[in-house]
């Protein structure tokens, strides 16, 4: 983080005034279980508490061995409403009618500064994941980051370096490796019972588009600059960032200034399981391929140095595997095999076995504790969201591309090499 960016001499007066009454309350030894204790537990940070971080913090809070101690959120209502939810939650644990130990924060740089977090869950905007994620690891947090994971691919690589370098445990957000229907998907496709795999095809939206919303009206309570940050800057607009406590996802998804659209949003979902299938979690495809008509979102196709191509298709969700003996189709809650006799047959002792995870959050729980790769390690999401960001980039500009992905550069264009990365805006830089 640069210089611009460090707090002045008044803020971190103020930020460790506040650290020094912040230290977590100590839950009774009741809340922890048989098997851990307040010298176990794993203090966590939630940074950007909206539907999807609530959601989160829903499933962590009910750890055994885990504290949340903070949120962080730029919108007041958002993150008050956290706060009163946590302290809500361990009142009713602790059985003593009331409970302070939760702090909250406009500015995620004071929670990480915080010297008792051990962890942090982040679930921002996308155009926030590479700087918040940096920032962590270099604070010496472990991380749970929602996919996707970064806005750029030159954002991707610079996560995972900072993961790396500070010998940090991220996990990706993409939990459908966690369920058990596409574990047996990919088992089978990679023990070969689909015989020689030729085309995969992916069921996700398009790319996203540059934003051209009106001017709103801005109200109190919210921080608008810090909300935008490294992106550009421009009016307000509720349909970013919709004030307070919503139940719905907020469309700035939609937008190339926040996100990558339905490409990244569930692409970081079903192009990771195609990924995964295929063994390419260190690899990813070396050739993309616009459709013809400029205008379309959908028909790319990408190659792999194997032969085998991945089809972007909307028509229809999920992942669909194909191969000389056979398919399979899978989607949350959905397995289908065709015909049926390639799933029944139990693969067998000598058998290729993935990572096997029935839970997201406590697999990275058991890793941070372990020290060992959770099922959806950074680099794993760096390669997978790297394959949306290519498809997007092959939509945007209608360029065939060809890819190196030993080096991360295409090959042979200049031009694209300056795709890898965007500007953003001062004074945030990686």
């Amino acid at each position: 983080m640069t210089t611009a960016n460090r707090f002045t001499r008044r803020k971190f007066l103020q930020t460790t005034t506040t650290l020094a009454v912040a230290a977590p309350a100590i839950l009774p030894s009741s809340v922890w279980g048989a098997t851990t204790g307040p010298n176990d537990r794993i203090t966590l940070g939630f940074i950007g508490v909206g539907k999807q971080n609530r959601g989160l913090l829903n499933g962590f809070i009910h750890k055994p061995g885990t504290q949340v101690v903070a949120v962080c959120d730029v919108d007041t209502t958002r993150r008050e409403h956290a706060k009163q939810t946590v302290e809500k939650y361990y009142a009713q644990q602790s059985g003593n009618g009331a409970f302070h130990g939760c702090e909250a924060y406009a500015d995620f740089r004071a929670l990480l500064a915080r010297k008792d977090i051990d962890a942090v869950v982040v679930a921002t905007p996308d155009h926030w994941h590479a700087l918040i994620v940096v920032a962590a690891a270099n604070a010496g947090k472990d991380i749970y980051c929602e996919k996707p994971l970064s806005l750029t691919i030159h954002e991707a690589r610079a996560m995972v370096n900072a993961v790396r370098k500070n010998g940090r445990i991220c996990q990706t957000g993409s939990m459908q490796r966690s369920s058990r229907e596409f574990l047996k998907a990919c088992e089978l496709v990679r023990n070969g019972r689909l015989g020689k795999i030729q085309t995969v095809v992916v069921g996700v939206g398009g790319p996203s588009k540059w934003c051209d919303l009106p001017e709103e009206k801005m109200e109190p309570g919210l921080d608008w600059n810090l909300w935008l940050g490294p992106a550009p800057l421009r009016p307000y607009n509720s349909v970013l960032s919709p004030r307070g406590v919503h139940d719905f996802f907020p469309n700035w998804r939609s937008y190339r200034e926040y996100s990558g659209g339905a490409m990244t949003d569930w692409g970081a979902h079903h192009f990771d399981i195609a990924q995964w299938g295929l063994g390419m979690d260190d690899s990813g495809p070396v050739e993309i391929i616009p459709p013809e008509d400029p205008n379309a979102t959908t028909g790319l196709r990408y190659r792999y140095a194997n032969g085998v191509e991945m089809i972007h298709d909307s028509s229809k969700g999920g992942v669909t595997f194909n191969g000389t003996e056979g398919s399979i189709h899978v989607d949350r809650g959905r397995f289908e095999a065709h015909p049926e006799s390639l799933a029944e047959a139990p693969l067998g002792d000598k058998a290729i076995r993935l990572y096997a995870s029935s839970d997201h959050l406590q697999d990275w729980l058991n890793c941070t504790r372990s020290r060992k790769l959770p099922i959806c390690d950074v680099e794993i999401g760096c390669r997978s969201v790297t394959v949306c960001h290519l498809g997007n980039l092959a939509y945007w500009n209608h360029r065939r591309l060809r890819w190196n992905p030993k080096t991360e550069q295409f090959v042979g264009d200049a031009e694209a090499n300056t795709w890898l990365d965007r500007p953003k805006r001062a004074p945030w830089t990686l």
